[in-house]
């Protein structure tokens, strides 16, 4: 209980506070700009309907997923936000190891210089964003994952809070995993340097700076921003990841970063869209439509993912037999 109440209260902190009012300024400011560059008459009824086109918020897809967003603040404190301190247990077990099997003193406490929190700021944030690459691929290849991973990927139009359709199972896996890699760089780190923490820009973590830098929110969204060719090929814009979420074949498992584009480029999964190029949201041969209300974005993984275990079962058995 206590865990809830201190994860609901760090809502409400300065720090967060300023995340959301930049995080604001960046959504509407995308939101204008892209405005004036599509040349629709520039008028506060044209912005508005840039912004929200008629019939996108009345779809069943975008009614679920603001009823799913709501319901997930609930789901995450029960079951997700223990997991944050997934990393710093790793961390400090695997120093602990270290310490005692290799025969070297532990890091001296005292001031850590600026250089190596610099350092240490880069490789854990490196290490979560890669972390989520091979995470990211494995949903879209291991049966089971891409079972609910198909909730996110079942929107059928994109409404800024699509960002957060994402199976609770899903995430709590997902978070497993990087507080795995994330907490071995940490424990490392905690062997040779006494408690490092990372750098904040005007008390603002990294790991928020980035959701800012990234446009989440608008990536989820119709507005193609792009944010030019040589950045494109650093930063995953969202219309890279517009194009991640295409029904269209050429488009499967493509653009999978979540921050940086060079793992993409690296793995062979990059694909940039044409200009302007406009996308059909949502699952093949219509299989979305069985994801269009909250609830069901909750219950149809677990009963597939079922029915793939008595399948697999079936099969088994015969095998056997």
């Amino acid at each position: 209980m206590t865990h809830a109440i201190d994860f609901v209260l760090s809502k409400f902190s300065a720090a967060n506070l300023i995340t959301l009012g930049l995080l604001w300024v960046s959504v509407i400011g995308v939101a204008i700009a892209n405005y004036f560059y599509c040349g629709m008459p520039r008028t506060w009824r044209g912005f508005w309907h840039f912004l929200l086109p008629p019939g996108t918020l009345s779809h069943p897809s975008a009614k679920a997923d603001i009823l799913f967003f709501i319901s997930r603040k609930f789901v995450n404190v029960i079951l997700v936000a223990p997991m944050a301190l997934s990393a710093i247990g790793i961390g400090t077990a695997l120093n602990s190891a270290l310490s005692a099997i290799l025969p070297l003193h532990p890091a001296p406490e005292g001031p850590i210089s600026t250089w190596v929190l610099l350092l240490f700021t880069v490789t854990m944030f490196l290490g979560y964003d890669f972390s989520y690459y091979i995470y990211h691929n494995a949903q879209h290849r291991v049966p089971i994952f891409w079972e609910l991973h198909k909730v996110h990927h079942s929107a059928e139009v994109m409404v800024g809070v699509t960002k957060d359709r994402i199976h609770p199972i899903d995430d709590f896996i997902n978070r497993i995993w990087d507080g795995f890699v994330v907490g071995v760089i940490y424990g490392l780190w905690l062997f040779v340097a006494y408690n490092p923490v990372e750098l904040t820009v005007v008390g603002v973590n990294v790991y928020a700076l980035r959701q800012i830098l990234m446009m989440d929110f608008v990536r989820h969204t119709h507005l193609k921003v792009s944010f030019g060719r040589f950045w494109n090929n650093v930063v995953i814009c969202p219309h890279y990841h517009q194009l991640h979420h295409s029904i269209a074949p050429q488009h499967w498992d493509k653009n999978f970063g979540l921050m940086f584009a060079f793992w993409d480029r690296l793995f062979g999964t990059m694909m940039a869209p044409e200009p302007e190029e406009e996308f059909e949201f949502g699952l093949t041969d219509n299989e979305h439509r069985e994801y269009r209300s909250w609830l069901k974005l909750y219950t149809v993984p677990i009963v597939k993912i079922y029915r793939i275990g008595v399948d697999w079962f079936a099969i088994t058995k015969k095998a056997r037999s």
